[in-house]
């Protein structure tokens, strides 16, 4: 038994290797090529990120009314020296958490993120957010059937959604 293999038998295990490497692959991108955004997931709150107002915002997603609490912690940089990627997170360690959604009323939509929250998660979420000038940015946080919010102004010095 000969442990040396020919110049075509080498050519041939590597046109396998890099065949199987290929396969192996497609197997791990085409499904993430083909998968759906978010804005196609049954119960997507299209109406809410197509909003222009916080109202309109509120109103498709929620039933009540906000109610300004200490217990929600958003934090923005005071100034965004690229409006482009203005970095937000939010928390609360209120119990019964639902869902979490970020509005910057400024934007032309006035919903930026919005995240619904399995039982017994970790209240806490974070995203780059674009933003188009100056404002204020609004945490809305779902908890035990009521909504509490949390605010925080941030200076956009360039960049943004407006330019």
């Amino acid at each position: 038994m000969s442990l040396h293999h020919t110049a075509s038998q080498e050519a041939t295990r590597r046109t396998a290797l890099r065949l199987l490497a290929g396969l192996g692959l497609y197997g791990i991108t085409m499904p993430s090529i083909g998968q759906a955004f978010a804005s196609d997931a049954p119960g997507w709150p299209e109406a809410a990120f197509k909003a222009k107002t916080q109202d309109e915002v509120l109103a498709a997603l929620y039933k009540g009314k906000l109610e300004m609490s200490k217990d929600v912690t958003i934090e923005t940089p005071e100034i965004a020296e690229n409006g482009a990627v203005v970095p937000v997170s939010v928390s609360t360690k209120l119990p019964g958490v639902t869902s979490i959604s970020i509005l910057v009323p400024e934007n032309p939509y006035a919903l930026a993120a919005s995240y619904k929250l399995a039982d017994a998660s970790m209240a806490m979420v974070g995203c780059r957010l674009k933003m188009a000038k100056t404002t204020k940015v609004i945490a809305v946080v779902e908890a035990g059937g009521k909504l509490y919010a949390a605010s925080s102004d941030v200076k956009v010095t360039l960049g943004g959604c407006g330019g």
